[in-house]
């Protein structure tokens, strides 16, 4: 991007064919949380998951000028509570340089118009400890930190152990 505080971005779902695009930032956001060591997720992979016959996942992606700048992976979950459908959010990523333009701002208000599209009863997602920016960002458009959940996580090699 040539100047980004003056680009108009668009947001759009993302096709099949946009995998290597999505593979790209998520490798930057991996960079960024200093977990590229835990990336393994490849194109085939994520054409066959997100755009396949049984997509797991939808991406929301963010441009400039028909360039990539950033991406919302999305899935749903269910409130057994509220007795409806929600929204997690697994992964949001604006590129540094497009950072300061609204796309985070404008990933998430189209995240909230699906969800309410969709009948959800909430939105969540996690976030690092220590990422001040996003957790700043995220006060600011009034999410609330849910500071009696604890995150717990089986992977695949302690499946056979649950």
């Amino acid at each position: 991007m040539n100047n980004p505080s003056t680009a108009a971005f668009t947001i759009r779902r993302a096709v099949k064919g946009d995998a290597p695009q999505i593979l790209r930032m998520i490798r930057e956001l991996a960079e960024y949380e200093n977990l590229t060591h835990e990336v393994v997720a490849t194109e085939e992979g994520l054409d066959q998951t997100l755009f396949g016959p049984k997509s797991n996942a939808e991406v929301l992606l963010a441009e400039v000028a028909y360039e990539p700048v950033g991406f919302c992976l999305f899935f749903h979950n269910y409130s057994t509570f509220l007795g409806k459908p929600g929204v997690y959010i697994e992964d949001i990523f604006v590129r540094p340089d497009a950072r300061g333009l609204g796309i985070g701002k404008a990933l998430f208000a189209e995240v909230t118009r699906l969800g309410c599209e969709r009948s959800c009863g909430r939105i969540e997602w996690s976030v690092l400890d220590w990422n001040r920016p996003a957790i700043e960002f995220y006060e600011r458009m009034g999410a609330k930190h849910m500071k009696e959940w604890t995150i717990y996580r089986l992977t695949e090699e302690q499946f056979n152990y649950a």
